[in-house]
């Protein structure tokens, strides 16, 4: 008894350890970004480096806003990241759905030719984007970025709702058309609330995707007005020097959207959780 005592605490020990050095590993960038954003551009580039801030400098906060006009970088950003997310839910859902319940050939290479599709760079077809983009004349707007986006994470989207819609058990959609309702009402009013949990992620990861995406908007936009957040961040990177202090306060605003959605869709995936559990 003593002897396997031991053991789970032996093992809860390890487990925890590990769990606290992966954290530790994982955090110690924003720790360094943190503290970064509150030095002076003196301390940033002294000689020993020290790892706080002498005299803790909010005024980065002022002067990112004075150099660089990030009202219109956090603007095109959010257009972006919406219109990525619309697109790819409103194509993602009836795909999804279709790919679960329906049974035609070729089900299953299309599910392996998305899984395919996520292991190539955008960096093989940024080129060939741009001139389809010259052609159709969507080059430096909004739309050729939300295409692209979109077009990027909706076979991982596809891929996760087909597993949503497949885990549902089919005696609930067919208790709701027995009731009157058509396949697509079915869908809408029955599935749709219980796959919420499925549908929250894959809008979290679209817009995490389409927020952070540097290459296609390096390479599609043009307009200074249209900058998106990684192109604006990246005029603090000069030719002979980087204004580190600058580019870690703006980027810590960058990712303050980002942490604010995490807070909010928490108590949704939680609620979404129990309602699905509740209707089966």
């Amino acid at each position: 008894m003593v002897t396997t005592k031991r053991k789970f605490l032996l093992n809860r020990s390890f487990v925890y350890t590990a769990v606290i050095f992966l954290l530790a590993v994982m955090l110690f960038p924003f720790a360094i970004m943190i503290v970064s954003m509150l030095k002076s551009p003196n301390e940033i580039y002294s000689i020993p480096t020290y790892w706080l801030p002498k005299q803790i400098r909010l005024q980065n906060f002022k002067d990112v806003w004075a150099v660089l006009p990030l009202s219109v970088y956090f603007k095109s950003s959010l257009i972006i990241a919406l219109g990525a997310v619309v697109l790819n839910t409103v194509v993602s859902i009836p795909a999804g759905y279709a790919v679960a319940r329906l049974r035609f050939k070729g089900r299953k290479a299309i599910l392996y030719a998305f899984l395919v599709t996520q292991m190539f760079s955008p960096v093989i077809v940024v080129i060939s984007l741009f001139k389809i983009a010259v052609s159709i004349r969507i080059i430096d707007t909004y739309f050729s970025l939300i295409l692209s986006n979109a077009v990027f994470t909706i076979p991982f989207t596809i891929w996760m709702l087909n597993g949503y819609f497949a885990a549902i058990p089919k005696g609930i959609e067919e208790a709701a058309r027995i009731d009157g309702c058509t396949r697509f009402g079915a869908m809408i009013r029955v599935l749709l609330p219980i796959a919420a949990p499925g549908i929250v992620t894959t809008t979290i990861y679209t817009f995490i995707y389409a927020w952070n995406e540097f290459l296609f908007a390096l390479t599609f936009i043009q307009s200074k007005g249209k900058t998106p957040l990684p192109i604006g961040l990246f005029q603090f990177v000069g030719r002979f020097s980087v204004e580190w202090e600058l580019l870690m306060t703006a980027s810590f605003l960058a990712i303050l959207p980002v942490l604010i959605l995490f807070y909010l869709v928490e108590k949704q995936l939680v609620s979404g959780l129990a309602g699905g559990a509740l209707k089966e």
